[in-house]
């Protein structure tokens, strides 16, 4: 027999508080069924002629520095390259939507967003040719460092976007992950924390159909990622990650609705990776030629050219000035990243801690002598040589 089975016990059943209902109707959060596009439709009449030409020349920017940051993985310069090829859209959008103040919090595929965003592409690229923690000062720039473990950069947006509101600062902080950090338990913890304080936060989810190797459909049974957002209680957006404009007008809308107070928003933008995971990977053990040139016909950066040229805004000589500026920034990072970089190595134990732990100081002890000991046989072998 249960308690609720025993006599009297309807009479004592307390009534759940009104704490325990649903906070907001979920019909307002949840996505469209289709992702929302601006190019080819009635929509991109309202859009700002100059913002599509600055939306196209950072694409073919960011189109020729993936390319070139990729030859420099094979030429021994970096380490590892995540191309961003094919999602230029999104990384752009991120950047260009956030004023000044505000901050971006990139995963490792995030190099582009960050040197639209302002940052040296030299600096962007340091973590990931294995200089340095990372490149840049990211308060200088308002870009946190690169994220290579998955998500874990969510829950430090939060944490920013929360403490700036307690401060009384006008501060929105945009969060990019992959669809593969969707199933990771920061992903959960930070929009959950996000929606229950009412962060100014945005995050930007780019699903480009598979982890690594693993495709969507085995990650998630819901209908789309932006769904996932009702649970926490805030909006879904569903975009066309391939369309600039769309992708710019959503993180817009959304970036407006934080700062107002009025909380995150989970943007979800449909794109493709058209180049490997890394340099180190091989897709073609787990997706097909075709699947790719599908996706190629919905180019982000042939889409905005075809809009821009059908209107009228962009020409022959228009196109091949974006192409030669994009040249110009290629030459200079080949040229900046094939001289060898000058390296301390006591920096190893330097901006790991606040204050150094007893064990890096231990380490940094044993450095410094095995440095100071190589010095001096290089000194007595030159005096015998003499």
């Amino acid at each position: 027999m249960t308690v609720q089975e025993l006599p009297g016990a309807a009479a004592h059943r307390p009534t759940p508080p009104p704490a325990w209902k649903p906070i907001t109707d979920p019909a307002p959060l949840l996505p469209d069924p289709e992702p929302y596009r601006v190019l080819g439709t009635d929509a991109v009449a309202d859009v700002d002629p100059e913002l599509l030409l600055r939306l196209h020349a950072e694409l073919v920017r960011g189109r020729r520095y993936n390319a070139q940051a990729t030859a420099l993985t094979k030429q021994g310069r970096l380490a590892v390259y995540p191309s961003s090829t094919g999602q230029e859209a999104c990384e752009v959008a991120a950047a260009l939507v956030l004023e000044e103040r505000d901050w971006l919090f990139p995963s490792y595929r995030d190099t582009l967003a960050a040197v639209a965003r302002g940052l040296d592409p030299v600096q962007a690229l340091t973590l990931l040719r294995g200089d340095w923690h990372t490149g840049y000062d990211p308060r200088e720039y308002r870009v946190a460092p690169l994220s290579t473990p998955l998500a874990t950069q969510l829950p430090h947006a939060v944490g920013l976007a929360h403490a700036a509101r307690l401060k009384g600062d006008d501060v929105v902080a945009l969060a990019m992950v992959g669809d593969g950090g969707t199933s990771e338990g920061d992903f959960h913890e930070a929009l959950n924390f996000a929606a229950v304080w009412k962060a100014p936060v945005v995050f930007l989810v780019q699903n480009n159909g598979f982890a690594i190797s693993v495709p969507l459909a085995k990650q998630t049974a819901a209908p789309s990622l932006a769904h996932k957002a009702v649970g926490y209680g805030m909006p879904g957006r569903l975009v066309d990650g391939n369309d600039a404009a769309a992708v710019h007008q959503v993180l817009g809308e959304a970036v407006e609705r934080a700062r107002r107070g009025e909380g995150p928003t989970l943007v979800e933008a449909l794109t493709y990776r058209m180049d490997a995971h890394t340099n180190a990977d091989d897709a073609t053990r787990y997706r097909v030629d075709s699947e790719v040139e599908a996706w190629r016909a919905h180019d982000p950066v042939l889409l905005l050219e075809r809009e821009l040229t059908g209107r009228g805004l962009l020409d022959d000589q228009g196109i091949e000035r974006a192409r030669e500026a994009a040249e110009h920034m290629a030459a200079a990072l080949r040229d900046r990243m094939n001289a060898d970089p000058v390296l301390e190595p006591m920096d190893l134990f330097a901006h790991v801690y606040a204050e150094q732990t007893s064990q890096l100081r231990e380490q940094a002890t044993a450095l410094r002598a095995e440095l100071d000991a190589e010095q001096d046989h290089d000194e007595h072998s030159a005096e015998a040589g003499r």
